[in-house]
């Protein structure tokens, strides 16, 4: 397949085959996600393979899930780790703000996003399908306790991979002239947006499952109307991250 046909051709998968990764090719994913950049290699992540089939159910009541992550080829937790870095640190400093920074937390998280996007990548280049689950953040303290995740650690997201059953039509992606931007910010282009919206509505009329009658806007706004998870900045906290509130 061509590489960028591979990227365009990119759709969530929800429907998996029951059939288990053999274990190179669990490997190889590993060794992709590793490949990533990272940001003064601190390597801030861990990868948690979810096999036990109690957790992974518990998980998927958690995420609200449809199946996807009991019933896959292999079930990820990636977590954005500053507790290994903590560890080395302490042994030549006592004053670790560094370590519990919200910069901190911000390269963790980036550092975790690209390991998981490259195993994401290499997935789909050998015909498996993928999906990101968000969803994992519902409980964050049942997450917590059920993995055993020490202080300075966020769970960010699952990553569900498998042979693909089902997989939904490429959705339309907004148009380049309204992400691309040139040598200054520029505020959404509302003609360009009202285009979008008509191309998203007959997506989701005419695509083969799941069908609704809405558009792009109509969905950002629904999607903002409730704030989501205000418990995460209580849990960041209890996680040892700092974030001092400067003076007026």
């Amino acid at each position: 397949m061509d590489f960028l046909n591979q990227f365009t051709s990119h759709s969530s998968v929800r429907s998996f085959e029951r059939k288990d990764l053999p274990e190179e090719l669990k490997m190889q994913l590993l060794q992709a996600a590793q490949s990533g950049s990272s940001s003064n290699f601190v390597q801030a992540y861990s990868i948690i393979e979810i096999r036990d089939p109690d957790k992974r159910h518990e998980i998927e009541q958690i995420a609200n899930g449809m199946g996807h992550v009991e019933n896959t080829g292999v079930f990820y937790l990636f977590v954005a780790d500053l507790n290994r870095n903590y560890q080395i640190a302490r042994e030549t400093t006592q004053d670790l703000k560094a370590i519990t920074s919200m910069e901190s937390l911000i390269v963790s998280i980036i550092d975790t996003t690209i390991a998981a996007q490259n195993m994401a990548v290499f997935a789909e280049s050998q015909g498996l399908g993928i999906c990101y689950i968000g969803g994992i953040r519902n409980d964050l303290d049942r997450i917590s306790e059920m993995l055993e995740l020490p202080a300075y650690t966020f769970p960010l997201y699952g990553l569900t991979i498998g042979y693909p059953k089902n997989k939904n039509e490429v959705k339309p992606r907004l148009f380049a002239e309204e992400i691309l931007k040139i040598d200054r910010y520029q505020e959404a282009d509302p003609v360009v947006i009202a285009e979008y919206d008509q191309r998203m509505n007959h997506y989701y009329q005419q695509r083969s499952r799941n069908t609704r009658c809405t558009d792009w806007s109509q969905r950002v706004q629904a999607h903002y109307h409730t704030l989501r998870r205000p418990e995460v900045f209580d849990f960041l906290v209890k996680q040892g991250f700092d974030f001092p509130m400067k003076e007026q």
